[in-house]
């Protein structure tokens, strides 16, 4: 049976199907949080203690009895008498009574029997001994409670969450030295055409450089995986086969690009269907571009056969490899950031399939516009242009300039 003729599903369907037949094993490895930004959580975190553990003043000022300063006001100010100094790291051993308050700075903890902090701009010194209050403040104003920023046991962040430079600021606060963060996926990249050649090396007429194992390494890499370039595989069946299985056996997951001719394509076809069982589950995607992208799980581990075209095999990517590694390091799907923006130009498309239209994201007077970035299927300088895509849903057949719409931004 010739490739063109495909029984076409929906990317969300296709996923669906990999997710079905795909159960990803967990692998750990335990790691200080200074050596973990990035990294996917393997298991929730619990603080193992509150935070802060003493209440402490948000404010330059006097720690006070909110109840002494009731009434008062510039005109009619309550007189308390300072009894002593409190600096940040120090143990504040004063006892406030009534009547009285002590300089407090901020960070500083709060003496006992105090309960709010007056803002230094809302007093006068009068003497050493007596300060004039200017303004009342209410129990708990400008004091951050014991535990108020979170408590013994509370969930700090959940599996699945990848490290952030507050998160790891965060672990480091409760004394969390130490987190069971998930092992990177080895997913291999096998590129696949007689006209390739390596990036550094000078093509010689009618070859290219092969540029798609290096893109798809970054986003990998960028998701959360670990990229294993497997090199160029020759249209020929031995050589692509021997290569295939190899790198089948030392990864989690393989992502094949397939040359461009239909026969390259019946090649990737042929190879995946004999790494293992259940073998293919969807040839066939109804997007443009994208369309004879090959979804698989031979023997427990993902195979997806991704279009030759450079720009073909990154948009399919973004729309499957990203979400399948997720899946595989145990993160929940998370909604792409989106903005926004009013179409510049039209955009022609046919029902049946979801397009999927770079564009450049143009700020007026306030507000974004989206440009389409018109040109052939295969200019990956179409993509390096782009802020982002616009998707056209299954059973439209384009929008007009002046629709809203809104651009999946890219990351990074």
């Amino acid at each position: 049976m010739s490739a063109e003729f495909f029984n076409v599903a929906t990317v969300q369907a296709g996923l669906e199907k990999l997710f079905a037949h795909w159960s990803p094993s967990y692998q750990s490895v335990i790691l200080d949080p200074r050596a973990a930004l990035g990294r996917i959580l393997a298991e929730p975190i619990y603080s193992p203690e509150r935070l802060p553990y003493f209440a402490r003043s948000t404010m330059d000022g006097y720690a006070v009895r909110a109840a002494d300063t009731f009434g008062a006001t510039q005109s009619l100010p309550a007189y308390l008498t300072c009894v002593g100094s409190i600096q940040m790291g120090q143990v504040a051993e004063i006892s406030i009574k009534a009547g009285q308050c002590a300089e407090i700075f901020t960070g500083a903890m709060l003496p006992a029997h105090a309960d709010a902090v007056v803002m230094m701009e809302r007093t006068q010194k009068l003497s050493e001994a007596e300060i004039e209050i200017l303004a009342p403040v209410a129990p708990g104003e400008n004091v951050v409670q014991i535990g108020e920023d979170i408590e013994t046991g509370a969930t700090t962040l959940p599996a699945g969450h990848r490290l952030r430079p507050e998160d790891i600021g965060g672990l480091l606060a409760v004394g969390v030295l130490a987190i069971k963060v998930a092992v990177p996926p080895r997913v291999g990249i096998l590129s696949g055409g007689d006209e390739l050649v390596p990036p550094e090396v000078i093509p010689a007429p009618g070859q290219i450089r092969d540029i798609n194992g290096p893109m798809l390494a970054a986003l990998v890499q960028q998701t959360g995986g670990h990229p294993v370039l497997l090199g160029i595989a020759k249209d020929e069946t031995a050589d692509y086969h021997s290569r295939a299985r190899a790198g089948f056996a030392e990864v989690d997951m393989l992502l094949m690009t397939a040359g461009s001719s239909v026969s390259s394509r019946d090649l990737t076809r042929d190879v995946i269907g004999g790494l293992g069982q259940p073998g293919i589950l969807q040839h066939g995607l109804a997007v443009k571009p994208g369309k004879p992208t090959i979804l698989a799980v031979c023997d427990g581990k993902p195979v997806i056969g991704l279009p030759g075209n450079p720009v073909s095999a990154l948009l399919v990517a973004r729309q499957i490899v990203v979400p399948l590694l997720r899946y595989g390091l145990g993160q929940k799907p998370i909604p792409p950031v989106c903005i926004h923006a009013t179409l510049t130009h039209n955009i022609a498309s046919v029902t049946g399939r979801e397009d999927t239209i770079p564009v450049r994201l143009i700020e007026r007077d306030g507000n974004w516009q989206a440009e389409p970035l018109f040109g052939k299927s295969n200019l990956i300088f179409t993509l390096v242009r782009a802020d982002g895509v616009v998707h056209i849903p299954l059973n439209s057949n384009g929008f007009k300039a002046g629709t809203p719409v809104e651009v999946m931004v890219f990351n990074g």
